[in-house]
């Protein structure tokens, strides 16, 4: 039997278990990328293992989400992220370089390399052949010091591509397809790997496009094959040298196979509040629209902006509609800059933003009270935005300036014939935003710049022989990191002070909740379906942690995060009977009796004190995950073996 495109990478990457789906595998790691919302800490957590430098072949620290300065705290994250970085061997893309998942494409990723990245969208990486993927803040920290990446062995999907996409139908439309079959939990546990005859007609920017917001099926991970248009793509960016050809075996088997004929798609928008709540623009058109921005590390390449910059030219955006685009990368601001393209832009009435995520993180344009706002990002979650009752769209660059210029949701097929944008036989390369680390024999004088707002790691303790919590939280299905921890710019400046944040945790829930945590000194929560889908970051978590939760009860969780949960000390635990959920009330008091000793079992008898009465939950964790759980996290589970 022959190996998926996923297989091969992973069976020349196995360190631990063996390839056997369900069961835990671990992996080397040749690649880590981090950000700065999330990298402070992953820093701060890489220092207290005691690592002098990192042994990966290659780790960047990008500055991209934390760059909106309204005070010293985001300016002081990024001095000091710099100094570990130049300390600690690894390179650092400073703010206004670009997006972390752009920059990586172009400039350091490789066909059949291993990536984790603290951030759910690295997954990009997948667009040319990277096994790519989203871990939490600590998995980065472990990895960079040379420790293994364990994740649970996937299932293997196939979405077979044929056919080849209409004029003004993009690679977002793919994507907000294979959404609308899946769902936003479909990819649990699974791998998506592309293929078929329609792969060979989407560019390495359009393949990222899809690999990115795969992130939102809950996917371990998306890839594509490495073949001669990726070896293109890296030949246009001098890097012909890293190029290798990567398809899956004609024999390959999979667990699930995908048809989906390019050719008959069209136009399509995720509605609000979720990525696969999708619709077609035949059903949204001639709706009236506040505001379209067009960027995200989903959609900002130079393909995607020629296309908005030639939609624009020589017209105005609509008097009722704000229109801000976010170019991806320095290198992609530089060429439209170079050939004119910006100048349509400008001229048409675009708000230029930074090379930056922005508002994709909720970092400033929030839209108006109840404003429709069409974005070319990967999440439209609830409040995300910044504006509680936004109505956040999620559509294609091309559907997104012609809407700005309509006013109101437009097809851009009405167009008529698409604009042929070729790929750069050469991109402009300049990497004079990245800076490389200090020599080995200079690292010991680098000092490293620490401000005030940096706050140490919360601690945590060993497992005690039982749990005796109330439940302080009672949450729904498809609760995200969002939710638990929201961005925006009033809290991401935060991300490195855990004492402050934990002030925000549920606050888009419950806003008693801290304060509930705080009294009670302990506690448990109680959610439903999908829990903790979304972003990769820790501090959903973290923040956890440092209130006092002992351990979370659902019907079932995503991926990232139970591995966070995990990493934290947290014991996360999935109803037997998930009709039991509708038997606890907030603040009902639970107890797990022998908690250390069932850890990792199928079983586990909860009991309501409250209510008299009990019910079965399972912890399906791994043998290593329980006895980091048993040890009180990842950290101090950790410290000793990288070294």
């Amino acid at each position: 039997m022959g190996y998926t495109i996923a297989e091969k990478i992973i069976k020349a990457h196995l360190v631990e278990g063996e390839m056997i789906k369900g069961t835990d595998i671990g992996l080397r790691i040749d690649q880590t990328l981090t950000q700065d919302a999330t990298g402070t800490m992953a820093y701060l957590e890489f220092e207290a293992m005691g690592v002098p430098r990192v042994k990966t072949e290659r780790s960047v620290a990008y500055i991209d989400h934390n760059t909106l300065q309204t005070g010293f705290e985001n300016a002081d994250d990024h001095r000091f992220i710099q100094s570990v970085a130049k300390k600690h061997g690894i390179y650092f893309s400073r703010p206004g370089n670009g997006i972390c998942h752009q920059v990586h494409l172009e400039r350091f990723g490789i066909p059949g390399k291993t990536l984790i990245g603290s951030d759910s969208h690295t997954p990009t990486g997948g667009g040319i052949g990277m096994l790519a993927m989203g871990a939490g803040g600590l998995d980065v920290a472990v990895a960079m010091g040379g420790g293994t990446y364990y994740i649970t062995m996937p299932k293997m999907v196939r979405i077979n591509l044929t056919g080849k996409l209409s004029p003004w139908v993009a690679a977002k439309d793919i994507i907000l397809e294979v959404l609308r079959r899946m769902s936003v939990k479909g990819g649990v546990g699974k791998i998506i790997e592309y293929g078929g005859e329609g792969v060979k007609t989407l560019s390495v920017p359009e393949r990222a496009t899809i690999t990115n917001m795969g992130a939102e099926l809950g996917a371990t991970t998306s890839v594509f094959p490495s073949d001669e248009i990726t070896k293109s793509f890296l030949r246009a960016q001098g890097r012909e040298a890293d190029w290798t050809e990567l398809k899956a075996d004609d024999d390959a088997q999979y667990d699930d196979i995908l048809e989906i004929n390019l050719s008959e798609l069209g136009p399509m928008a995720a509605a609000p509040h979720m990525p696969d709540n999708v619709k077609t623009i035949e059903e949204l058109k001639g709706q009236k629209i506040d505001q379209v921005l067009i960027g995200s590390c989903t959609n900002s390449s130079y393909l995607d902006l020629m296309r908005v910059a030639h939609i624009l030219k020589g017209k105005t955006v609509h008097p009722d509609v704000s229109l801000g685009i976010a170019p991806g990368s320095k290198q992609v601001y530089n060429m439209l800059a170079a050939n004119g393209a910006l100048a349509d832009i400008i001229a048409a009435g675009a708000r230029i933003l930074e090379c930056a995520c922005g508002p994709c993180i909720g970092m400033g344009q929030s839209p108006n009270s109840k404003g429709i706002s069409l974005r070319t990002f990967n999440r439209n979650f609830e409040g995300r935005s910044g504006t509680k009752d936004g109505q956040i769209y999620l559509v294609s660059p091309e559907t997104a300036a012609v809407s700005a210029i309509a006013g109101v949701f437009a097809d851009a097929r009405e167009l008529g014939e698409a604009v042929e944008i070729p790929m750069p036989e050469k991109f402009l390369i300049n990497d004079n935003m990245i800076v490389p680390p200090a020599p080995v024999e200079e690292m010991d004088s680098v000092e490293i710049l620490r401000g005030p707002n940096i706050k140490p790691f919360p601690t945590s303790e060993p497992l005690p022989e039982k749990i005796e919590a109330k439940t302080l939280l009672k949450v729904g299905d498809n609760i995200t990191t969002d939710h638990i921890m929201p961005a925006g710019a009033k809290i991401l400046p935060y991300r490195s002070n855990i004492p402050f944040l934990s002030n925000f945790c549920f606050a888009v829930c419950d806003e008693q909740f801290p304060e509930r945590c705080r009294t009670e000194g302990k506690g448990i929560i109680v959610g439903g379906s999908n829990y903790g889908q979304g972003s990769s970051r820790e501090h959903a978590a973290l923040v956890p942690l440092y209130l006092g939760i002992k351990a979370v009860i659902v019907k079932s969780f995503a991926r990232i995060h139970l591995a966070n949960l995990v990493n934290a000390g947290i014991v996360p635990l999935t109803f037997v009977n998930e009709a039991d959920y509708d038997t606890i009330d907030q603040m009902d008091e639970l107890e797990i009796p022998d908690i250390r000793e069932l850890l990792g079992k199928s079983e586990i008898t909860v009991n309501n004190k409250t209510k008299g009465s009990s019910f079965k939950v399972s912890c399906q964790v791994s043998e290593r995950q329980r006895d980091i759980i048993l040890a009180g996290g990842l950290l101090d589970y950790t410290r000793e073996s990288v070294k």
